[in-house]
């Protein structure tokens, strides 16, 4: 029996392992499905990882090898090509490999760190023939990087996550011509480092308020079809502008793998995707721990390992002293401006909670409060805020002790000039 099952060998599952370890588990195992370690990272050929966790810039594999030697100097056990079946609540996990055949292993404790996928061209219905060209940023991203392989020439982007953006600079120095980048919102997607670095320093022109409303072609790409959309996101008639493309990519959200988690019966929160946890990251099943993309997508890979470390040492916390108490506990609330936070719920008696949220919407010179009933227990300023850069509060145990109830709510609002 493995004190701990790490699920996923990406930053977040290389992060959780390495500080278990740290904390004095000794028998600890990786999954991982992929045929080396590292996750996405491998593909993430850019630089801006590592400023937090190693002060210093790194790129995607730069980061990803830096910790997989770390855990590599670690006894911990690493199982690659190994595809996980199943995970049940008394911690059985179905594995299986070409190496190793079908196993069913043991934990002490869990940790799930599988990471997200991208949403695709079916989940967003877009209209038009269904030719070749049209792919997933995360997908042109391995085919140029990794197998190298020139996924188009002319290229429109629709959707400005980070994926997008950061593809957008790629194809450009790859010599295709990005002609647009259309987002339906009226703000960014990505964060705002990408959109000066990516767009705005190559002249790629950003479209808000716009979307792909045909996509035309017979074997390929060969144009699409870019609508203005109406504040319900509906396309205006009469604003149409046609594209000659061969290829369209799609950046239009990522999604928490959590098919195992489900089926595992744990609690989930449907604004984010991922499942619902306390301040040390464990799910509504004890001893099974989640972070990472999995838990909820994040902007950072330094917030991942932050986390995910986190994730590690409570797991070993818990195989070494036993269960924490989960009757006295506070539930997370927010108002209309905030989509989710993590954690959603955390111990009356934790020593500090340090809350992740997005808001709905751009916000400028604005206030976050964290209510108990009417009482402001604490207040944080905030100059710039918006959705595609993940905001952060602490609050320390001196304030958690003023919570007089068994909820809090966390808002933000816009201060008038």
């Amino acid at each position: 029996m493995y004190d701990l099952i790490v699920i996923g060998g990406g930053p977040a599952g290389l992060a959780a392992a390495y500080a278990a370890w740290n904390k004095g588990l000794k028998n600890i195992a990786i999954l991982e499905r992929d045929k080396e370690l590292g996750g996405i990272l491998n593909q993430c050929i850019h630089n801006g990882f590592g400023l937090h966790y190693f002060k210093e810039q790194l790129t995607g594999p730069e980061y990803a090898s830096r910790f997989a030697e770390m855990v590599a100097d670690t006894g911990v056990e690493v199982f690659l090509d190994t595809m996980l079946l199943q995970v049940t609540p008394e911690k059985q996990v179905h594995a299986v490999s070409k190496k190793e055949g079908y196993r069913v292993l043991e934990a002490k404790s869990i940790v799930l760190a599988m990471g997200c996928r991208e949403r695709t061209r079916g989940a967003i219905s877009i209209p038009g023939t269904r030719p070749a060209g049209v792919l997933t940023a995360g997908a042109a991203q391995r085919y140029v990087n990794i197998e190298g392989y020139m996924v188009g020439k002319k290229v429109v982007i629709l959707g400005s996550g980070d994926i997008g953006l950061i593809m957008a600079r790629r194809m450009t120095l790859e010599g295709a011509k990005v002609l647009a980048c259309v987002e339906v919102m009226p703000y960014s997607g990505g964060l705002q480092r990408n959109i000066v670095q990516c767009l705005e320093d190559f002249n790629i022109p950003l479209y808000l308020s716009h979307t792909i409303t045909d996509i035309r072609g017979k074997s390929r790409v060969e144009q699409v079809v870019v609508s203005e959309v109406d504040e319900q996101r509906r396309p205006i008639p009469g604003t149409e502008i046609t594209f000659d493309c061969d290829t369209v990519l799609l950046s239009v959200g990522l999604i928490p793998e959590n098919e195992l988690t489900r089926d595992a019966g744990i609690e989930m929160d449907f604004r984010t995707n991922g499942a619902l946890v306390y301040e040390n990251r464990e799910t509504s099943a004890p001893g099974i721990f989640a972070c990472g993309n999995a838990l909820h997508v994040h902007d950072l890979v330094d917030f991942v390992t932050a986390e995910s470390m986190a994730a590690g040492e409570a797991a070993a916390d818990y195989v070494q002293n036993g269960e924490l108490d989960r009757e006295n506990t506070i539930k997370v609330e927010t108002n209309a401006n905030i989509g989710y936070t993590v954690p959603q719920r955390f111990r009356a008696d934790s020593n500090g909670v340090e809350f992740y949220f997005r808001v709905r919407r751009v916000f400028k010179e604005s206030k976050i409060q964290v209510m108990c009933g009417d009482n402001v227990i604490a207040s944080f300023k905030r100059e710039h805020m918006a959705p595609g850069e993940m905001e952060n509060i602490k609050i320390p145990k001196a304030l958690l002790d003023r919570i007089d109830g068994n909820s809090i709510t966390i808002s933000a609002e816009e201060v008038q000039a």
